[in-house]
């Protein structure tokens, strides 16, 4: 997951930084400094990934365009 994903999953599901940070039990520094394009530690950008996509979000990687976010298909 890039910064750019984590932001547009976040404004996707109407979520601010401190709804994000709460969630993934980290502080709000940390999600700024990822969505600023900033390092973090990977169980760190794990756990943040996690919340988002059990939140619903899919995460589409690089493939010939950029990379992006979208809803998960609704199971039925």
């Amino acid at each position: 997951m890039k910064g750019i994903q984590c932001k547009l999953a976040r404004v996707a599901l109407g979520w601010g930084v401190l709804d994000l940070a709460k969630a993934a039990s980290v502080s709000t520094q940390t999600v700024t400094r990822l969505e600023r394009g900033d390092p973090l530690r990977p169980a760190t950008l794990e756990s943040i990934k996690r919340v988002l996509e059990d939140a619903g979000i899919e995460f589409i990687s690089e493939n010939g365009g950029g990379v992006g976010v979208r809803f998960k298909k609704a199971m039925s």
